[in-house]
């Protein structure tokens, strides 16, 4: 996948689900619940036990549910070549990781750094990253990402933490490109109990939001 691809599909679902839980049951049931209500873009991280076994699983059976998945949570060279040899399609990280930006630019996967502060966003994109992630979003609120496109008007902004369906609108009309949904689409619980059922409820009222 190319950072345009990736991009692409970010613009056009303007939604990634980030999943965080102690135990994935079946990760192509998981990205299937997902993509079947319009969110085609699956982050797993590597606080989730196993993860590269599910990484694996989730992209083995892409032909069946036609999510694109890729790993967060990236704070190593050796976890992102991990993550790149487990299949995944895209790393994501929490701040600014120089080792990771190299390995994916160099392995031509794109990845999202995490940035908070307008140097860490100019440094972000120095470093190649296809999306800024904006991180933790909930303590500056939709307004900072309007202030940030002011010196950064090109800048692909990704905001994650504390978005839901009633704050999600918000982001993308101060200039989001996607958000990322976290615990109100795919809550750990739902996870580890394997209640695709509801998480595909869950992802349609998110992206009915959007």
């Amino acid at each position: 996948m190319t950072d345009e691809e990736f991009t692409a599909l970010l613009a056009a679902d303007r939604t990634l689900a980030v999943v965080r839980a102690a135990s994935i049951p079946d990760a192509a049931g998981l990205a299937g619940a997902l993509a079947s209500s319009g969110i085609r873009v699956l982050e797993l991280t590597f606080t989730t036990p196993d993860v590269l076994t599910h990484v694996r699983r989730a992209v083995d059976t892409s032909g069946e549910h036609g999510a694109t998945v890729g790993i967060g949570t990236v704070l190593t060279g050796d976890q992102a070549r991990a993550a790149i040899d487990a299949g995944a399609q895209f790393l994501v990280t929490p701040g600014i990781r120089t080792e990771v930006a190299a390995v994916a630019s160099a392995a031509g996967v794109p990845f999202c750094l995490g940035a908070m502060t307008p140097s860490e966003v100019a440094q972000a994109v120095d470093l190649g990253s296809s999306v800024v992630k904006i991180f933790p979003a909930r303590q500056v609120g939709p307004g900072f990402l309007k202030d940030l496109h002011g010196p950064y008007p090109g800048v692909k902004l990704l905001p994650s933490g504390g978005i839901d369906a009633s704050n999600a609108r918000s982001y993308l009309d101060a200039g989001a490109l996607a958000v990322c949904c976290g615990t109100s689409v795919v809550p750990p619980s739902a996870v580890e109990a394997g209640a695709w059922g509801d998480i595909a409820a869950r992802a349609a009222a998110f992206t009915a939001a959007l």
